[in-house]
């Protein structure tokens, strides 16, 4: 082999296989070929195209191929080629390649590039040079004769297909040209290799097609790669013509209003967007009284936008604040609905219970309706979560007919929320008041001011002092917020706000406003929530028809006494929203059944009871008193102890705030000071060191309320004697054993009636009070006022 590398390749190459007749040039065919590897797809002898190689190592092959007397060179589709071009495995090299006669060679910018026209297949017999340049010995595979008519079908089936490719793309009928210039359409082995050609199927597949020498098979592998070609080409040109069409409609569409913007100038009725939005603001004016003050200041705005430029920034801080002063509804007032009897209706059909409350509000309504018009108020509802606070303020806006807006102040820190934020902000905003009337869009809707009692403070401002001029009806008829920096008149507004406690409420601002508390709920008032409002809501809200679930009246007291015994009725719907969960899988496993709810079922559903019956204390030293807290009202037993007798002593437990310890200071002096008085040992407590506890020992708690409770407890001690059962109390003793008023009665009462205590001792300046509860609150319980301590002890021993 080594002898044949050193041999001049050249004169190897030009040698022609003799075969003893005339040949025409284009008919010449090699037994040696020069191998040039091509990367990009196979080429097919039915091809003409250009074809490019890198100078280095091509550029002596190309020489040694031009100095042969027929130019011709081998091509050979090698995929995937290393880093080196020129290095490849001979062995790799598929069966097939195609010899090609070089035309028009160059060389520019390290590439050569030549014109190769496609003649013959070419299969190799040997290698004569396996580096570059490549020399082989080669044969020429000569198709068999298949049956005509199949290869006539086929043919026809694979011109059909051109016919059909050629109008999609263009490009192909360059191709076309070439093809029919050297082969006659009805020569099928050209026509195979030209259709595959044509395709842009990946260079294996077609590799495959110049590999296949018979005619009729190769027909076979080509036809369904040029009906792919064609769904792909004719797909290609739907998403052209798509895109085409929608661009050539935006184009018509931006030509015809720029077109219309021309005639409309030309005839003196066009407007640019400066004249649009001055015509939109003036025509939000119309039917709108607005002060003189503020029409001049909106009109000096329009004034400053017509000279603007619609680009600068400050016309559009023109325009925001023109927007926003144009969309208050000034003097547009909505009508009210004074009908007594409605309101009620209203009242009744969306809250059970709450008489008290219910009765204020028609008082409320009731004066307007005799005024002729309802003036703006400033209503606070107080009371412990869940007892329907929001739903009141959504019910009055119902009765009234006025249009309803609600925010949380709960946890605003910057007064900006409120009143506004100066226009010289980036992104300045008019407070919530002003966001309010333009939603409304009248002047005298029901605002509600959600958790009033948990505004914060911080360095940004105190939202409770801005509250202080919205809240005042003598101030708010010319409420100026920062932003539009005009007077607003909200002195028709109805302002409903909310509150857990009052403790943490400012005293300006609580002075402003009308306090209407709602108490906790007794069983009687949550069962008929629960049957009127709660259950038919959690079975509408799971889709569970009431004739499938239902559940009895003992059942939801007993839910409501061992899983829900909260002041308001939150806790109450999610043990319901619960029980409903719970049997609709039943349901679902039982397609036919229905299901009742009863007492015994409960812990099945929901576990066992979160409250057990409260065992009241009884005993010497152990009184009953009655507590309020934020979430309604408690029972409060007190228990007092001797714990030695060896010096006097008096120690305190049970978390006690500083007005408690004072208030059992003064329960220890008071008994201390008169034991004869109430035929007690005088000398009791002179050697005795005494303990007094108020379980439960984690919670908090602080008040004065618990003063005659604990001085009850201390005399029991003392004369050794257990106070008389079922009497709980509260009330404020003094150092001279006046018993003062409390608050809360409402809820203690609650409270004394769960704990089912049917007697009670209340301070005689709360008779009053105690008078104006709802009758079904004071149903049989038996009441003692006391003006002194002596009262109560005479009550009790």
């Amino acid at each position: 082999m080594s002898e044949q590398e050193s041999t001049p390749e050249v004169v190897e190459a030009d040698t022609a296989p003799d075969t003893g007749s005339l040949v025409l040039p284009d008919q010449t065919r090699p037994d040696k070929l020069y191998i040039i590897p091509i990367h990009s797809r196979p080429f097919f002898p039915a091809q003409v195209l250009p074809v490019i190689v890198d100078e280095d190592p091509w550029a002596e092959t190309l020489e040694r191929v031009a100095k042969t007397p027929h130019q011709r060179v081998a091509l050979f589709y090698v995929d995937n080629p290393g880093d080196d071009p020129s290095v490849f495995d001979p062995d790799a090299l598929p069966a097939h390649g195609t010899m090609v006669r070089i035309h028009h060679a160059s060389r520019e910018g390290g590439k050569l590039q030549f014109v190769a026209q496609g003649m013959a297949r070419v299969r190799i017999r040997g290698w004569l040079r396996r580096r570059p340049p490549y020399l082989v010995e080669v044969d020429y595979p000569q198709a068999e004769d298949d049956p005509r008519d199949e290869v006539k079908a086929y043919g026809m089936a694979l011109i059909n297909a051109i016919k059909e490719l050629l109008p999609l793309n263009p490009l192909y009928s360059e191709e076309l040209k070439n093809y029919l210039n050297r082969f006659s359409p009805h020569d099928p082995s050209p026509l195979a290799d030209f259709a595959a050609a044509l395709t842009t199927a990946p260079g294996a597949e077609l590799q495959e097609v110049l590999d296949c020498v018979p005619i009729l098979k190769r027909m076979e592998k080509v036809l369904p790669l040029l009906r792919k070609e064609v769904e792909v080409a004719r797909l290609q040109k739907e998403l052209s013509a798509e895109v085409n069409r929608k661009i050539g409609e935006r184009q018509r569409e931006f030509f015809l209003k720029e077109q219309l913007k021309i005639i409309q100038r030309e005839l003196g009725i066009t407007k640019d967007d400066k004249s649009a939005d001055a015509d939109e603001f003036r025509a939000r004016l119309a039917g709108k009284h607005v002060p003189p003050a503020a029409q001049k200041r909106i009109d000096e705005e329009l004034n400053k936008l017509s000279i603007l430029e619609t680009g600068s920034p400050e016309y559009a801080v023109t325009r925001n604040y023109l927007d926003w002063a144009t969309s208050i509804p000034w003097g547009v007032m909505g009508k009210d609905k004074l009908e007594l009897k409605r309101a009620r209706k209203v009242l009744d059909k969306h809250h059970a219970g709450l008489e008290d409350i219910k009765s204020r509000i028609v008082e409320f309504l009731a004066v307007g309706a005799f005024k002729g018009e309802i003036a703006g108020s400033i209503i606070l509802l107080v009371g412990p979560p869940g007892v329907g606070k929001t739903s009141i303020g959504k019910s009055i806006a119902e009765s009234l007919g006025r249009p309803f807006y609600r925010f949380s102040v709960g946890g605003m820190r910057d007064e900006a929320e409120i009143k506004g934020h100066r226009r010289t902000y980036i992104g300045a905003l008019p407070g919530k008041l002003v966001q309010a009337l333009k939603e409304v869009e009248v002047m005298n809707p029901v605002i509600m001011l959600d958790e009033i009692d948990k505004l914060g403070q911080s360095f940004q401002g105190d939202p409770a002092s801005a509250l202080l001029e919205t809240l005042d009806p003598e101030q708010n008829v010319e409420f100026l917020d920062h932003y539009l920096d005009l007077r607003l008149d909200l002195s028709k507004v109805l302002f409903v706000c909310t509150a857990n406690t009052l403790d943490s409420i400012p005293g300006p601002l609580l002075d402003r406003m009308e306090v209407i508390r709602l108490s906790g709920y007794i069983t009687e008032e949550k069962q008929a929530i629960a049957k009127r409002h709660l259950w038919p809501k959690q079975l509408a809200k799971a889709g569970v028809p009431k004739d499938r679930l239902s559940i009895s009246d003992s059942a939801l007291k007993a839910l409501i006494d061992g899983y829900a015994r909260e002041a308001g009725v939150r806790q109450l719907e999610k043990q319901l929203g619960k029980l409903v969960r719970k049997t609709v899988v039943r349901l679902l496993e039982e397609p036919e059944a229905s299901v009742r709810i009863g007492q015994k079922d409960l812990e099945g559903y929901l576990g066992s009871p979160l409250f057990r019956p409260e065992q009241v204390l009884s005993g010497v030293g152990v009184i009953t008193g009655l507590a309020w807290t934020s979430l309604g009202g408690a029972t409060l037993p007190i228990e007092a102890t001797r714990i030695h007798t060896l010096n006097r002593g008096f120690k305190l437990t049970g978390k006690l705030g500083e007005v408690m310890k004072e208030s059992a200071e003064i329960a220890y002096s008071y008994v201390s000071s008169h034991l004869k008085d109430f035929k007690a040992d005088p000398t009791f407590f002179d050697e005795a060191f005494v303990h007094l506890h108020v379980p439960e020992g984690a919670t908090p708690k602080d008040g004065p309320s618990a003063g005659i409770t604990m001085a009850s407890a201390l005399l029991s001690l003392a004369r050794d004697q257990a106070p008389k059962k079922g009497v709980a109390m509260t009330g404020e003793l003094t150092l001279t054993g006046q018993v003062l008023p409390i608050g809360g009665v409402r809820e203690k009462v609650i409270a004394a009636r769960r704990q089912k205590i049917h007697e009670l001792i209340l301070p005689e300046a709360n008779r009053s009070h105690f008078d104006e509860l709802p009758d079904y609150l004071k149903e049989g319980l038996t009441v003692h006022f006391a003006r002194r301590f002596a009262d109560v002890a005479k009550v009790l021993f």
